[in-house]
């Protein structure tokens, strides 16, 4: 969805020509594999994270184009709502002190738009859904102002035909409605890349898949949505509901959520694109001026455009990417399982930990998707987020007996998961120093059973104990959320609860100043 898109109205022609170039896509895709033109792998890896704008009171601010001004850097750009940014990190060689050059660069870059934001009262928080997001921010009218956006919004919600239902029971229950897919912009992530060559891809994609509820069991951030208690990672059901394109009565018929987990192991990439192009129809039938199969024919590699713009309005956990860079077609996976921050450590703790444990994964031989039905891994997915750290997941059990076992997700990861990882940073040819000071990090998440969203949890309900109301709990806790957030100590060594100096009976929080 990075490409720029120009709003205007699409007629019956349009989508009957644009369905025949995504085929023509496909065929292209399909030759490009058969002829095996794709990049040799490099190890490369990226990294984006999307992030919250807030104010010195914890609330939202709508101010993404002003604070994009300041900072005047093309590695951060908007997001679909008015208080969202996203920042691109350059793609990166998985190997050596990769992950410290991370935490360097993404602290220095962090830490300069956190200084520009605060000139006009506003600052970046990296969670993964801000816990003072009210229902009323959410709206059209704080729709980021890029034609993108608007068109996107406009073609769910004619597609949907209704008003959207977000209906979420966790320790509370959500239950409201919304005109737009702008709570959507609510979830915020981090999206990890990861080149790979065709022969591969199937290994690394069915891996990433059986890693997802772990990833969420360990990095769990977004706790609450609209002033309630719900999941530990709420991010998934939100996002899922936010853009379904399907009443009910579509959603009886079974027809497949656009926000997708996906329903097999697959054998190659190009499954999954065909899918896509099989399954949903097209949101933004956009049609390039390139012909993909006279370029083939002619000795070119194909921008593939359609399918690509295509393939970026079908929201995959793990979504296959096709790109072309110096003239070479490459595919990557990209894992975009989970929530910002807390820290930057924490999210390069994150990375290492997938990066290293799907490289061992992929590279089993006896993997892990042959032992494990794919519906035990959606399963493990909505453990995950309901409950995340505390979570209970089924894993194969070791040995020829075979069969699955119910776990408690802290020790899957420590007993078994984070070897793997170990080994497979290694594999990278990560430096040890490197590879044990992150993993580092999720082991003691582990021990501690704490992440994001338990200490968020466990502050808010400390502010409330002590005789605030729920607001102003989740403006304090959101205060001193950000506040241990730019320090940069990884979330497992917070303290838990509010400073002494946070007065109980805080002043009521006021929404009328925000922008």
């Amino acid at each position: 969805m990075g490409e720029k898109v120009v709003a205007g109205g699409f007629d019956l022609s349009d989508r009957q020509r644009y369905r025949r170039k995504l085929h023509e896509c496909l065929e292209g895709l399909g030759r490009l594999l058969a002829e095996k033109r794709f990049d040799r792998p490099k190890n490369l890896m990226g990294l984006e994270i999307e992030l919250n704008l807030a104010g010195p009171d914890g609330l939202p601010r709508m101010m993404n184009a002003q604070v994009l001004d300041r900072i005047a850097s093309p590695d951060f750009q908007t997001e679909l709502g008015m208080f969202n940014l996203e920042v691109n990190i350059v793609p990166h060689r998985l190997d050596g002190r990769v992950f410290d050059r991370l935490v360097e660069e993404l602290s220095t870059g962090l830490g300069y738009a956190h200084r520009m934001a605060a000139e006009i009262d506003a600052g970046v928080v990296m969670i993964g859904i801000l816990p003072t997001i009210a229902h009323a921010d959410v709206v059209t009218a704080n729709l980021s102002d890029v034609d993108r956006y608007s068109l996107l919004n406009e073609q769910i919600v004619t597609a949907r035909g209704e008003d959207f239902t977000l209906d979420i029971e966790g320790v509370e229950r959500l239950s409201c409605t919304s005109t737009s897919i702008v709570p959507e912009a609510a979830c915020t992530s981090v999206q990890l890349h990861l080149q790979v060559t065709p022969a591969r891809f199937a290994a690394v994609w069915n891996a990433a898949q059986c890693v997802t509820a772990a990833q969420i069991a360990v990095g769990a951030n977004s706790p609450f949505l609209f002033g309630r208690e719900l999941w530990r990672e709420s991010r998934p059901p939100l996002f899922t509901q936010a853009t379904d394109t399907r009443p009910p009565e579509l959603q009886a018929q079974g027809v497949r959520p656009r926000t997708w987990f996906g329903e097999r192991w697959v054998e190659s990439a190009y499954e999954l694109f065909e899918e896509n192009v099989r399954f949903f129809p097209a949101l933004l039938p956009i049609c390039d001026e390139e012909e993909p199969l006279r370029v083939l024919a002619e000795g070119g590699v194909p921008r593939l455009q359609e399918m690509v713009l295509h393939n970026g309005t079908v929201y995959r956990w793990n979504r296959p990417v096709y790109g072309v860079a110096d003239g070479k077609p490459h595919l990557r996976v990209e894992n975009r399982v989970l929530p910002a921050g807390p820290t930057v450590v924490d999210v390069v703790a994150n990375a290492a930990f997938y990066y290293g444990l799907v490289r061992t994964l992929a590279e089993e031989p006896r993997p892990v998707w042959t032992r494990m039905p794919f519906a035990e891994a959606e399963a493990n997915f909505d453990a995950a987020c309901r409950y995340g750290i505390d979570a209970r997941l089924r894993w194969p059990r070791k040995g020829r007996g075979g069969g699955l076992a119910g776990v408690p997700a802290a020790t899957l990861v420590l007993d078994e998961l984070l070897p793997m990882a170990a080994a497979g940073l290694d594999a990278w040819g990560i430096e040890p120093a490197d590879r044990d000071r992150y993993l580092g990090i999720i082991e003691e998440r582990c021990r501690r059973r704490a992440n994001g969203a338990t200490w968020q949890v466990e502050t808010y309900h400390r502010a409330r104990s002590a005789g605030m109301r729920r607001d102003q709990a989740l403006a304090a806790m959101t205060r001193r959320y950000a506040e241990l957030s730019h320090r940069g100590d990884p979330v497992h060594t917070w303290p838990v609860g509010l400073p002494d100096e946070e007065p109980a009976a805080a002043a009521p929080v006021s929404r009328a100043r925000r922008p």
